[in-house]
C-alpha cells in the first residue's frame, strides 16, 4: 500500500498517525509512508527520526478571534491545498489519514478533492476545529472516545475505534521499565509525568510534595521534569532533606515510556489522550492533572471522562499543591481495594485493538471507493 500520514504540532496528534502507519506496515509488508508536516511543529523532527519520508507545507492555525492575521491564514491554506495536491499527485496514495493539527487541514482536505480515500482520527472528547471542518469532506472518522460520536454527525461512517497509541503499549515489557530505572520487579512506583514539554505547576508541587512523602513508606517516586525543567527540580529535589535516598527518581525525559508505564503502579499528571490510551489500555489508575492551556480546554473533558468511569481522580492545576498531590496519591496507593477497583475500571475502558479496527475501517472505505 501507499499511505499518506498527516497531523502535527504536538505528539498527541503525531504519535497517533505513527501507530497507525505501522499497522498498515505490519498488514502489509513493503507499504510506503510519506508523512505531510510542517518543520515548525515536532513531527519534523520526530517523523524522520522513525525512518518515514517527511514533507513540509506551510500553513498556521486559525485564532478564535476576529483578526487580520485569520485572512493571512486562509491564503495560505488554499496555498497548502495547491501544494498538497502537487505531492499527492506525484507520491498517488491509496488513502490519506490525518489524525488532528492545522496542519492535516489542507492535506486531507487536498485528497478528498482528488478522490483519494480519506479518514481522520480524533483523539480527544472535544474534537479540535480541524477535524470537524473536515469531517464534512472525509470518507471516515474514528474517534477515540464514545462521547465523540455525536460531534461528528455530517460524517457518514463514524466508527469508536478508541487511540492506537494504545495497541503500540500492551506488548511493552514491564520488567525491561523495571530494569531501566534501577527497581526491582514489582516495586510499587507512582510514575509522575508533566507531558512532553513538562509542567512546572506539577514540578513545584512535587517538590512542596517531598516532605510529605513518608505518609507512603513503601512507595517510590517517578518524576519525569522535561528537559526544561531538569536542572532546577532535579536540584531542588537533591536540596530536600525529605527525598529518603532510593525512593525519588527526577529524570528530564523516558525514552522506554510503553515498558515504564507498563511496570508502574499509578500514572499521576496530564490528560493527554494518547497518555490516556496508553493508561487504560494498561489498566492503570491516575490522578489527572489537566493542562488548562490547551484548546478548548480538552483535557479536563479527557479527564472526566475517566473520572465518571471510576478510573481516575482528578486535581484541577487551580487546586494544585504539595498537599492535594499527595492526598491524591495516598487516595489510591494507600487502599489497594481501591486501586485495584480503579484497575479494573481502566482496563474497561482501553483498546488495545485500536489500531486494528482503524485499519478495517480503512480497508471498508476503501472497498466502497
Amino acid at each position: 500500500m501507499r499511505v499518506v500520514l498527516t497531523g502535527g504540532g504536538t505528539g498527541g496528534h503525531i504519535y497517533p498517525a505513527l501507530a497507525i502507519g505501522r499497522e498498515i506496515s505490519e498488514r502489509h509488508p513493503g507499504t510506503s509512508l510519506l508523512y505531510i508536516g510542517t518543520s515548525r511543529g515536532l513531527e519534523g523532527r520526530i517523523v524522520p527520526e522513525q525512518g518515514i519520508a517527511f514533507e513540509n507545507i506551510t500553513i498556521t492555525g486559525f485564532r478564535r478571534s476576529l483578526s487580520l492575521e485569520n485572512v493571512k491564514t486562509v491564503m495560505r491554506f488554499l496555498k497548502g491545498v495547491t501544494r498538497s495536491k502537487e505531492l499527492l499527485r506525484k507520491f498517488k496514495p491509496d488513502v490519506v489519514i490525518g489524525t488532528g493539527g492545522y496542519v492535516c487541514g489542507p492535506v486531507v482536505y487536498a485528497a478528498s478533492r482528488l478522490g483519494i480515500p480519506t479518514l481522520i482520527h480524533e483523539q480527544n472528547v472535544l474534537p479540535g476545529l480541524t477535524n470537524k471542518f473536515l469531517s464534512r469532506y472525509v470518507d471516515g472518522v474514528a474517534v477515540s472516545f464514545k462521547e465523540s460520536e455525536k460531534q461528528f454527525a455530517k460524517c457518514p461512517d463514524v466508527v469508536y475505534a478508541g487511540n492506537p497509541c494504545a495497541t503500540r503499549v500492551l506488548k511493552a515489557d514491564g520488567r525491561a521499565g523495571f530494569a531501566s530505572l534501577g527497581l526491582a520487579p514489582g516495586t510499587p512506583f507512582a510514575l509522575i509525568v508533566g507531558g512532553s514539554g513538562g509542567a512546572r505547576a506539577l514540578n513545584e508541587a512535587f517538590v512542596r510534595m517531598l516532605p510529605l512523602i513518608g505518609k507512603l513508606p513503601d512507595v517510590r517516586f517517578v518524576f519525569v521534569t522535561g528537559e526544561r525543567f531538569y536542572k532546577e527540580t532535579e536540584s531542588a529535589v537533591a536540596g530536600s532533606s525529605h527525598a529518603a535516598a532510593g525512593r525519588v527518581k527526577v529524570l528530564p525525559y523516558i525514552a522506554n515510556m510503553p515498558e515504564v508505564l507498563a511496570a508502574a503502579s499509578l500514572y499521576v499528571g496530564r490528560a493527554g489522550a494518547s497518555f490516556l490510551a496508553e493508561v487504560t489500555s494498561l489498566g492503570l489508575p491516575s490522578l489527572l492533572v489537566p493542562s488548562p492551556n490547551v484548546t478548548n480546554n480538552h483535557q479536563e473533558a479527557n479527564a472526566r471522562s475517566l473520572m465518571n468511569a471510576g478510573a481516575a481522580d482528578m486535581i484541577l492545576e487551580s487546586e494544585l499543591s504539595g498537599e492535594t498531590l499527595i492526598a491524591g496519591i495516598s487516595g489510591i496507593l494507600g487502599d489497594q481495594a481501591r486501586r485495584q477497583a480503579m484497575a479494573s475500571a481502566s482496563r474497561s475502558l482501553g483498546m488495545p485493538e485500536s489500531a486494528s479496527i482503524i485499519y478495517e475501517q480503512i480497508a471498508r472505505l476503501q472497498r466502497k471507493r
